[in-house]
C-alpha cells in the first residue's frame, strides 16, 4: 500500500494529464503484482482500459487523449479506481461494469463470472465446421450454465436460424444474462430458463442440435491457490469438486437425452484433461484447437454418448 499512504487529495495535486495517471497506474499495478486474466494481459493495457472507461472515452484509441488535462474530480475518480484494482484486487470489468469479449460488449456484476471462454473463439473462428456443415442447420441450441449469457448471445448470432435456451441455476446470473440478451436485441431468439443442469429441461428432450457448456471445472486443489482476482467471482461458477469433473460427469451422462440424433456436445474444462481421459477412456472424445492449444475444449457426438452409456 506504499503508493496509497498519502491521502487521495494529496495524490491528486501531483497529476494533471491522462499521461500522468496512466503512468501512476502502471507503476502501482506492477508494485502490487496484479494478476491479469479478465480482458487484458499486462499493467499498461489494464491502466489504459480503466482510465478510458472511467473518463467515458472510446476504449479503442488512447492517442488523442495522452496529454488531455484532467479535472480534479476526474483525477479523484481515477485514483479511487486504481486503488480498487491494486489494493482490493477487484477485476477491472467489475469496476467498470463492462466486459469486452470477442468483439462484443457485455454488462457484468460480481454476481457472474467475467466472460472468457474458448468455446466463443471456436464458434466465431468456424471451429465447428467439421461437425456443422452450415450454420443454418443448427435450429436449437442449449447454453448450459450460461452465467452472464455471453455464449448464448454469440451462438445466437453465429447460428442465425437457431433458437437458444440459456439456462443456469443462479437467479442473479440469469438476471445479468437477461440484461445482456436484451442489450444485444436477441430477446426473441434466446429464452432464459432456471435449471440445475438438466433438471428443469425435460420438455426439451431430443431437441438440441448443439449443446455448449462452460461449467464450473476448477478442482479443489487449484481452488485453494487461485489469485485474489478470481476470488471476487462467484464460487458457484468456478468450483468443480475434488477432481474438477463434478458437473462434467453429470453433463456427459445426461446430455444424450437432450440431443437430436446428429447432435453434438461441446464442453470447456480446465487442466483436467488427464483425469477426464482416464475416467472416460472408452468414450470417443475429440479435443478442439484453441488459441493456446492446451486442449481445454472437447466435443462428443450424441451417437458416441449413446454407445458409451448403453
Amino acid at each position: 500500500m506504499k503508493l496509497f499512504n498519502q491521502e487521495i487529495t494529496t495524490l491528486s495535486s501531483t497529476f494533471s494529464t491522462v499521461r500522468d495517471i496512466i503512468r501512476f497506474m502502471v507503476s502501482t499495478f506492477n508494485e502490487h503484482q496484479l494478476y491479469y486474466g479478465h480482458g487484458t494481459t499486462n499493467a499498461f493495457d489494464e491502466a489504459v482500459y480503466l482510465t478510458l472507461e472511467t473518463l467515458h472515452l472510446p476504449v479503442d484509441d488512447l492517442n488523442p487523449y495522452w496529454d488531455a488535462k484532467l479535472l480534479p474530480s476526474e483525477i479523484n475518480a481515477l485514483i479511487t479506481v486504481c486503488k480498487k484494482r491494486a489494493i482490493d484486487k477487484i477485476p477491472a470489468p467489475y469496476i467498470t461494469g463492462k466486459s469486452y469479449f470477442m468483439g462484443y460488449e457485455f454488462y457484468v456484476t460480481n454476481k457472474v463470472i467475467i466472460p472468457r471462454s474458448f468455446i466463443a473463439e471456436i464458434i466465431l473462428n468456424n471451429g465447428l465446421d467439421n461437425y456443422v456443415s452450415h450454420p443454418e442447420l443448427i435450429h436449437n441450441v442449449l447454453d448450459l450454465c450460461t452465467g452472464n449469457g455471453s455464449l448464448a448471445i454469440i451462438a445466437a448470432d453465429y447460428f442465425y436460424e437457431s433458437h437458444v435456451i440459456a439456462s443456469d441455476i443462479d437467479k442473479d446470473a440469469l438476471d445479468v444474462a437477461t440484461t445482456n440478451i436484451q442489450k444485444h436485441g436477441l430477446g426473441d431468439r434466446i429464452s432464459v430458463v432456471s435449471s440445475d443442469l438438466f433438471s428443469q429441461l425435460n420438455k426439451y428432450k431430443n431437441t438440441f442440435d448443439l449443446i455448449i457448456t462452460n461449467p464450473p471445472y476448477v478442482d479443489t486443489q487449484i481452488m485453494s491457490t487461485l489469485p485474489q482476482e478470481y476470488l471476487h467471482e462467484p464460487h458457484i461458477s468456478l468450483d468443480g469438486g475434488v477432481d474438477g469433473l463434478l458437473f462434467i460427469d453429470n453433463i456427459l451422462k445426461n446430455a444424450r437425452d437432450y440431443l437430436t440424433p446428429f447432435g453434438i456436445l461441446v464442453v470447456e474444462m480446465g487442466n483436467n484433461q488427464e483425469e477426464l481421459m482416464s475416467k472416460y477412456s472408452k468414450l470417443n472424445i475429440t479435443w478442439l484447437d484453441t488459441s493456446n492449444n492446451e486442449g481445454f475444449v472437447f466435443i462428443v457426438a450424441k451417437k458416441d454418448l449413446d454407445e458409451y452409456y448403453s
